[in-house]
This record gives structure tokens, C-alpha cells and sequence, in this order.
């Protein structure tokens, strides 16, 4: 490897296995794409290695600097405070912001949207992990206005957890309104898991897959990657 700073693509974690070998693919992807970058993962929950014992032992090796590009949609809680105090200590490692809001994210929704084949008349409940964190939720609602300029038709944001509207009551208020036509839930998570299933459990007529694994997210995380290192 040159000596560039390595890239920490560091994820929330998961205990669903599908989940795992969906974030295990696109950092097999990010280190594809670059092969002369050394590229390591981390989490900040449920599972290791731990974004925490990732960053301590780079200071085993002298002159080492790196990256952490977190692999979550939205500037949260874990972005904030989990990586922020993963790298308190560590002058030489820096953290980029999370993937989002990027309107390649959209996008992606968008061709999850049409691989689900939801009709164009559909009422769209754009589903979000969620979070307490007014930061996260400020980057989603500014996702979601992404999303009703790209739907061009009714879009309603709502949540798996941690947040309200949750994602089976926003599906029964579009039908309870007496809105004509599919209900679709078009999912913002990054990869299948417990969240992915209470989409499917919601009651819509169509759910859309998860957004990973993509190419544009690769690209997302390579230039998060570039823009810290723009700023040193």
C-alpha cells in the first residue's frame, strides 16, 4: 500500500447476516475501486471491529494517518458523538460527514423505486431509519425534499424507529386519506436488517429494497474521503 491516509469505512452494524455481507460488499467495493488505498472496516455498534480498537491500534504504527468515512445516510448521534470521541485523541485521524444528504442517494431510491416497479401515480412513503438527534433528522427532511422533486408526485417521510411518524402509520394515513391509487414505501437504509423488515411488515403495496450494494455509494464514500484531505 502507498502511504496515503488508510480509509475507515466505518458502519453502524447489524445483527441480521444479510446485512453484514451487504456493508462487508461495499467495502470490498471501496477497496476495488482503490487498490492503492488500504482500506479497513469499523462499527459503532452491535458488532466488532470496533471503530474505537480500529483507531487505537493505528497508533501502534508511526507516521499512520487515516480517514473515517462513516457508511451511515444521515449526521446522527453515531457520526457526532460515537466517531467524534473514537478519534478525540488521535490529532493524525480525521472524520468525513455521513453519505447524506447527496442527491446520488436519491437517485439510488429512485432505482430501487423502478426495479419495484411502483406505478407512477403511487402515493410514496420515503422510510428512514430515524433518530432523536436533530441533525440526522434535519439531513433527512432535506433528503426528502430531494425526493419529492425526483417522485414529482406525493411523497411522505417517515421512520422505522426513534422518530414519529413511524413508517405503519404514515401507510395507514395515505390510505386513510382516501388517496387513489399504490401505497409504496421507498426505503432509506443503506442495507437489509431489522429496519428493512418492519418496512415490509408496514402494510404498503410495494417496499423497495435497500439502497446498497451501488456503485454511487462507493463514490460517495471516495469523495468524502478527498474532501478531508482537501482541507489539510
Amino acid at each position: 500500500m502507498s502511504g496515503r491516509p488508510i480509509l475507515i469505512a466505518c458502519a453502524h452494524g447489524t445483527r441480521s447476516r444479510a446485512g453484514r455481507d451487504t456493508i462487508r460488499a461495499v467495502i470490498d467495493e471501496i477497496q476495488a475501486s482503490a487498490p492503492e488505498l488500504e482500506v479497513r472496516e469499523a462499527y459503532v455498534d452491535v458488532h466488532g471491529p470496533s471503530l474505537t480498537d480500529v483507531v487505537d491500534g493505528l497508533s501502534l504504527r508511526e507516521g499512520q494517518t487515516a480517514v473515517v468515512v462513516p457508511l451511515l445516510l444521515a449526521g446522527g448521534y453515531h457520526v457526532h458523538h460515537d466517531i467524534a470521541n473514537a478519534i478525540a485523541h488521535h490529532a493524525a485521524v480525521h472524520a468525513a460527514p455521513a453519505l447524506g444528504p447527496d442527491q446520488r442517494l436519491i437517485d439510488i431510491v429512485m432505482e430501487r423505486v423502478r426495479e419495484a416497479q411502483v406505478p407512477r401515480d403511487a402515493t410514496l412513503v420515503l422510510a428512514a431509519a430515524g433518530s432523536s438527534d436533530p441533525r440526522a433528522q434535519a439531513d433527512i427532511a432535506t433528503m426528502a425534499t430531494m425526493m419529492r422533486t425526483s417522485w414529482g408526485g406525493p411523497v411522505q417521510l417517515a421512520f422505522a424507529a426513534g422518530h414519529t411518524p413511524a413508517v405503519a402509520d404514515a401507510v395507514r394515513a395515505a390510505r386513510d386519506s382516501g388517496e387513489s391509487g399504490t401505497v409504496a414505501v421507498a426505503s432509506l437504509l443503506l442495507a437489509p436488517g431489522v429496519f428493512q423488515t418492519r418496512l415490509a411488515q408496514a402494510g404498503a403495496d410495494i417496499v423497495s429494497a435497500p439502497l446498497a450494494p451501488h456503485p454511487d455509494i462507493v463514490s460517495i464514500v471516495r469523495d468524502r474521503y478527498a474532501d478531508v484531505l482537501n482541507e489539510r
